[in-house]
């Protein structure tokens, strides 16, 4: 019963004593297992809010818009459901576009027209307010990313303006939620569900509106199958197909993108915790050597030594673990689903959890198997090893540095084992932290630089009710504007018209828009085009080749001349002169992209055209991508710390090392003549250099590294290479300089204190 008795006190009075060093290990650990923990559950497809308003509105796995017409639409939703795999069809509903005026801003809104009892297939999930009523032929039921996004609240009153120029006033009766898009603004235009009567109130004429018919499929991966049955018993009438997995992959957001970042902290982070614990516990093996030559004196085993510090330090991670896991769980409830909402798989937490115990425990055993070696004789001092001077020591001899650093020099590399522990453990946090420096510094180049994102024009203005003519004067009368470039988004089928891609005809094949090219050229004839990464790999094609695509039942054959950074639709838009479409499509222009004078203040031009047309014009403000990335710049911050603890506890451990290995060289060096700031000198070099050699093997290693993982994330995500930064050299001094200022002051208080001790207790 003694011998369970002793470990345990023992590891009671050592956590008592060194609790400061335990608290910063168990929060390292924990801070680990929780960017892990969120990172699995962004990454992880059940997380997605599409499956779960997918099951909840029994939704359709394919959306077809056509053109509409008064006759055939029995026989198109015959034709539909006889084809194979389809399980049930909905609608055809009538859809026209309508633009939505509120406090001064116009949204893009298509209005969807929906019987008064919800349908069996693909139905909104009423999330506030009630459901279309007779009763209330003015009331309609706003998509819930749309009316958070234009503040819109149960009872509130809103503008239309049809195709026609004709206004109307609607009411939101109710606010829903449904699977059939992507969230708004980053999926335009808005949606909103009227009664049949109201839209045919609002827009009469059926040649502005469209035919919009879901299916849904008994086997989801047959879509391309079933898409190409229905274009083909459609004809040309298709204008824009969309299938579950573009939904899904933009309900997703910018979750993905989070997620592998925080991954890639957490995976580096588990490493570095795993070094920081083999470091510390064989810290303690250095420096406690004598307390376990006692221990064994007294009865103790090797085993029981051995699992004597696995327990306490194994049980330190695993406390961190558990920390961590609970933490994670908290914070992805929080963030994600408002204090609710589908956990963690549990074969991911399984994982994450078992791996991360697994390694920490192994971090432990190692070194506690070296102390379970340590023979019984309690009067045996512990003195560093002896050798021959280390090259920088002898370097430091050479330049005659004063005897202090020269002592530190030679005293840095004596336990080599340690100071390797010490170097990495420094180095991987470093390297994290110049990694997310980086990621700080390509957000801050597209808010800098938007023209490389191709967001060169700060303003989108649509004509509205004015003629493209008289808009176009009031664009170019206002004195901060640089250059206007007419333009039309238009959908485009993909040459299996399986899937529909974004094609921009933006500015003239003689006056292009300023697209910044990251391969290849700019578009200067008719019939050629720029296109993003993601329509290349979706196109299996390349700069060079020729793309077939339809639109509006017209064939447009175009040849890509260059790749763009683009980061809409995940990089499948394929942009081009507006002089490469048909009349009927070009004329008159959709839009004007309105490129700024430097240094105007997009809010106020805005403001100025509104004023100037008499609200006539829609003024669109463009978003730029890095403005909905900030939260990137907060998870930075709270990694960085998580990784500052790590390098922290190798510290404390390598000071705590050095301490030791000078307990009776103090006596020695202060009866040589060195003052007790000489001394402190030496100690805090020997430790010094080990931290200034993985902070800067870890700042070359990350800084090396970052722009080719942006880019390579930049790529996979369809958006395309070339918007990786490096961090500014400024930065990374910077960085530097504090990480081994911060080194050197937590260092400085033990060595001075132990440099001013009394010689006797020193030697003790």
């Amino acid at each position: 019963m003694t011998t369970y008795r002793v470990p345990a006190r023992w590891i009671a009075a050592d956590l008592r004593a060194r609790w400061g060093q335990s608290l910063l290990a168990v929060l390292a650990v924990a801070g680990i297992v929780t960017a892990l923990i969120t990172a699995a559950t962004l990454l992880e497809e059940g997380t997605n809010p599409w499956r779960g308003l997918f099951t909840q509105t029994d939704g359709a796995h394919v959306w077809i818009h056509a053109q509409d017409t008064v006759a055939g639409k029995g026989e198109d939703v015959a034709a539909l459901r006889g084809l194979q795999g389809v399980t049930g069809v909905a609608g055809p509903y009538r859809s026209a576009p309508v633009t939505l005026a509120n406090e001064g801003r116009n949204a893009p809104l298509a209005l969807r027209a929906l019987p008064a009892k919800p349908p069996a297939i693909a139905h909104p999930v009423l999330h506030e307010g009630r459901w279309l009523d007779p009763a209330d032929p003015d009331g309609v039921v706003l998509e819930r990313s749309f009316a958070e996004a234009e503040g819109l609240r149960p009872g509130s009153p809103f503008t239309v303006t049809a195709l026609s120029g004709q206004r109307h006033i609607l009411a939101v009766a109710g606010i829903a939620e449904t699977a059939e898009q992507g969230f708004y603004p980053e999926w335009t235009p808005g949606l909103a569900w009227t009664l049949p009567e109201t839209l045919d109130r609002v827009e009469p004429a059926i040649g502005r509106s469209q035919s919009v018919i879901g299916l849904r499929l008994g086997d989801p991966d047959a879509a391309r199958m079933v898409v190409q049955g229905a274009v083909t018993q459609l004809d040309e009438r298709v204008l824009r197909i969309s299938t579950w997995r573009e939904v899904r992959e933009a309900m997703m957001l910018d979750n993905r993108l989070l997620g592998l970042l925080l991954g890639l902290f957490g995976t580096a982070g588990l490493v570095a915790a795993a070094l920081a614990v083999a470091n510390v516990v064989g810290g303690r093996v250095l420096t406690q050597s004598r307390d376990f030559a006692t221990l064994k004196s007294l009865g103790l085993t090797r085993g029981q030594v051995t699992g004597m510090l696995v327990v306490e330090h194994g049980g330190l991670g695993l406390l961190g673990v558990g920390s961590g896991l609970a933490a994670g769980h908290l914070v992805t409830a929080l963030s994600l689903y408002g204090g609710g909402g589908p956990p963690l798989s549990p074969m991911s937490t399984l994982g994450i959890t078992g791996g991360s115990a697994v390694v920490v425990v192994l971090a432990a055993a190692l070194p506690a198997w070296r102390a379970g070696r340590t023979p019984p004789l309690p009067a045996s001092p512990v003195a560093p090893p002896s050798g021959r001077l280390s090259r920088l020591a002898r370097l430091a001899l050479l330049v005659r540095l004063p005897p202090a650093l020269v002592l530190g020099a030679r005293d840095a590399f004596t336990r080599r084992l340690p100071a390797l522990l010490t170097t990495f453990g420094v180095a991987i946090p470093m390297a994290m932290i110049t990694i997310g420096l980086g990621c700080w510094a390509s957000l801050d180049n597209f808010l800098r630089h938007p023209e490389q994102v191709g967001q060169a024009a700060a303003l989108v203005v649509k004509p509205g009710r004015l003629p493209a003519s008289s808009a176009e004067q009031l664009i170019k009368a206002d004195p901060a504007v640089s250059r206007i470039y007419p333009g039309t988004d238009v959908d485009a089928l993909e040459p299996e018209q399986t899937r529909t891609v974004l094609a921009r005809a933006v500015g003239t094949s003689a006056e292009p828009y300023p697209f910044e090219v990251a391969e290849g050229r700019i578009y200067a004839d008719s019939g050629e085009a720029v296109a993003g990464q993601g329509l290349l790999d979706m196109m299996d094609a390349k700069i060079g080749d020729r793309v077939r695509v339809t639109v509006s039942g017209s064939v447009l054959i175009l040849r890509i001349v260059g790749r763009v950074v683009e980061p809409e639709q995940d990089g499948k838009v394929l942009s081009f002169g507006i002089d490469s479409l048909a009349p009927k499509d070009a004329v008159p222009p959709e839009f004007y992209s309105v490129v700024l004078k430097p240094g105007s203040d997009a809010t106020q031009v805005a403001d100025r055209l509104q004023a100037a047309s008499r609200l006539e014009l829609e003024v669109r403000r463009v978003v730029n991508p890095a403005e909905r990335l900030a939260v990137i710049r907060v998870v930075i911050v709270a990694l960085t710390a998580v990784l500052a603890l790590l390098g922290l506890a190798n510290l404390l451990t390598a000071s705590a090392v050095g301490l030791r290995d000078h307990a009776l060289d103090l006596a020695v060096l202060k009866a040589m003549g060195l003052t007790p700031r000489q001394v402190t000198a030496t100690l805090v070099t020997g430790t010094g250099l080990l931290v200034l050699l993985g902070v800067l093997a870890g700042t070359a290693a990350g800084a090396s590294v970052v722009a080719w993982l942006v880019d390579l994330q930049g790529h996979t995500s369809g958006v395309g290479a070339g918007i990786g930064r490096t961090p500014s050299m400024l930065t990374l001094t910077l960085a530097v300089l504090v990480a081994v200022g911060a080194a050197l002051l937590v260092t400085l208080i033990p060595a001075r204190r132990a440099a001013r001790a009394l010689i006797p207790v020193a030697v003790r």
